[in-house]
């Protein structure tokens, strides 16, 4: 179990267990009292840490089926990511923000909170994308920042209409409470039992499309985008604000960095959201590879 091998010490995670064993009702108190920030600082840009694979049941990194199995490690790689310069917050579900709040390591930061979970990964059900972890009345009392939510749709599976259903509804919460709302398209099949994204320029742009028309206001709607061929005509699509999404950790890091800066020059990027690909790098240096991202986004 990893408890000391990084900023959170041993003393931190007894103290983060006593808390929810014994005084659950501290999370809460924290979270209220939690300092904020305004949600574009400084230069406007925003580089937001991504964790909310485990609640989806997707623990795998690379050829790892189970990297983020490990809980105390997992925040012991956010921790010190969310130390470096220039990143502006974390994504997660209630356990994961609920664990950094007590911790004390959302200060200042930007907390985005994920709704829809129950999509499992393998699921038979997968494309019914149930909101099974925050909804709009539980982000707003939390006082968090952003909400997040993923738009999975399958043309042949008729769980996409739920889910498409349960996101528009979102969407007009979200924004009746004033609350940006970052939306994760996609156009999704199943491929020998499994589901697989879409990542062609047109079908990206088909998702967008789709998801900004989403709900009956799109005054806090946000996109968050995969970095795929002519991004440019990607951007074209829309005018939301939009976030690109880092991917799964995979080939050349050379090459996926030069990718991210190439795309967040053209007019309407906002900034970068990744996850696994920084908190579990080849060469185990979250540090250096949040450094990275950092300098590219800011």
């Amino acid at each position: 179990m990893s408890t000391v091998d990084g900023p959170i010490s041993a003393a931190d995670f007894q103290r983060l267990r006593r808390i929810r064993s014994e005084e659950p009702q501290r999370i809460s108190e924290i979270l209220e009292t939690r300092a904020k920030r305004d949600l574009l600082a400084g230069d406007g840009r925003l580089f937001i840490v991504a964790a909310d694979h485990p609640a989806r049941g997707a623990l795998g990194v690379g050829s790892d089926a189970t990297a983020m199995a490990d809980r105390y490690g997992l925040l012991q790689r956010l921790a010190t990511a969310l130390e470096r310069p220039g990143v502006d917050g974390v994504l997660g579900t209630p356990d994961i923000l609920d664990d950094l709040a007590i911790l004390g390591r959302l200060d200042g930061r930007i907390a985005v909170g994920s709704m829809n979970r129950g999509g499992l990964r393998g699921a038979s059900f997968e494309m019914d994308d149930r909101f099974t972890a925050y909804d709009v009345e539980s982000l707003v009392a939390a006082r968090l920042d952003f909400a997040k939510l993923l738009v999975r749709i399958n043309l042949a599976d008729p769980g996409s209409a739920a889910t498409l259903e349960a996101s528009a509804a979102a969407v007009t919460a979200a924004a009746a409470a004033r609350l940006p709302i970052m939306l994760e398209p996609f156009m999704s099949d199943w491929v020998d039992g499994r589901i697989v994204n879409d990542l062609s320029t047109g079908a990206v742009i088909a998702s967008m499309a789709i998801a900004a028309g989403l709900g009956t206001s799109s005054a806090y709607s946000w996109l968050k985008l995969p970095v795929v061929p002519n991004m440019a005509a990607v951007m074209s699509a829309s005018t939301l604000p939009t976030l690109l999404l880092g991917g799964d950790p995979s080939g050349d890091a050379a090459a996926v960095y030069d990718s991210w800066g190439s795309a967040l020059d053209l007019p309407g990027v906002m900034g970068l959201v990744v996850g696994r690909t920084l908190l579990y790098p080849s060469d185990r240096d979250v540090a250096g590879a949040v450094d990275t991202a950092a300098s590219l986004v800011h």
